[in-house]
């Protein structure tokens, strides 16, 4: 079964740089991504855009131009795709055409926007222009909600709920909820299930390293809302496979969701979905 990685990171991140090293044990490099897709069978995956400046106050940093990349791709990879990342405070109109630039890139496959991390409502007009480029340039936006890897964020930004309005006011648009809203998932399962151009991925609900995702399965009640999420939303085609590495090695996260997820469901969740949302996805 081929295997698309939805949501990874490539970018120099001091948080993910610590994760990795201390918490994940993980290799963080390009290097280390290429061994890791190759070990767990993954035939590609889409980084999420993502800077920091030297010397600033880390992510969120509110002086990231726009789009923000990743920036750890010193080499092309023709199996890694990006999502260009948006900074809302950065958006001038010379970074809109870099941003327009940078989606007609085939490797360019979508946008991200940092709900939580950066305090400012997905209704907000400045997002609103980023909804037109992604239906002129038939992309989806792929929006953190849930818990914020950053005592920084403001989780009333990133709750799920909040893109069922912009799911209605942009019925063109693809949009998919990082994280399924986590541990808003029954909130996201009920926006996945109501909105026909709303998905959802399934990363980064665990961080940590192969003992730590074995600790955290095996403690009781710790995914039931998961579990319920997943029977109220009945949409495996729906759902996409994404890992959220560098904060959890690949191989045991695929182990992980698959025995969250009907093996008659796998192909989808792990592969199909993805093709048929990141539609500029052309060779996988």
């Amino acid at each position: 079964m081929k295997i698309i990685d939805a949501h990874i990171h490539l970018s120099y991140i001091d948080r993910f740089l610590k994760t990795a090293k201390t918490i994940s044990h993980v290799h963080y490099s390009i290097e280390g991504l290429e061994s890791e897709m190759q070990e767990a069978g993954i035939s590609a995956a889409i980084g999420m855009g993502l800077e920091e400046l030297e010397g600033g106050d880390g992510f969120p940093d509110p002086d990231a131009a726009t789009p923000m990349r990743l920036n750890m791709l010193s080499r092309p990879l023709p199996n890694v795709y990006s999502c260009a990342g948006v900074n809302p405070h950065r958006m001038t109109p010379s970074e809109i055409k870099r941003l327009e630039k940078e989606l007609l890139h085939p490797q360019t496959v979508g946008i991200k926007l940092y709900l939580g991390y950066y305090y400012v409502d997905p209704m907000d007009s400045r997002y609103r222009m980023i909804y037109e480029l992604a239906e002129k340039y038939r992309v989806p936006v792929v929006f953190h909600t849930g818990d914020t890897y950053s005592e920084k964020g403001l989780l009333k930004y990133a709750h799920p709920i909040a893109i069922d309005e912009v799911a209605v006011r942009h019925p063109n648009v693809t949009f998919i909820l990082a994280h399924f809203g986590d541990p808003w998932m029954l909130d996201g399962a009920e926006v996945v299930y109501k909105n026909r151009n709303v998905y959802a991925d399934l990363s980064g609900l665990i961080v940590g390293d192969e003992k730590e995702l074995t600790r955290i399965v095996q403690t009781p009640h710790f995914f039931d809302h998961f579990k319920h999420a997943l029977a109220f939303a009945d949409s495996y085609d729906k759902l996409l496979f994404g890992s959220d590495w560098p904060l959890v090695p690949m191989k045991p996260y695929i182990s992980f969701i698959k025995s969250m997820i009907p093996k008659e469901h796998h192909e989808k969740v792990f592969y199909a979905n993805a093709k048929k949302v990141f539609t500029k996805m052309k060779s996988v």
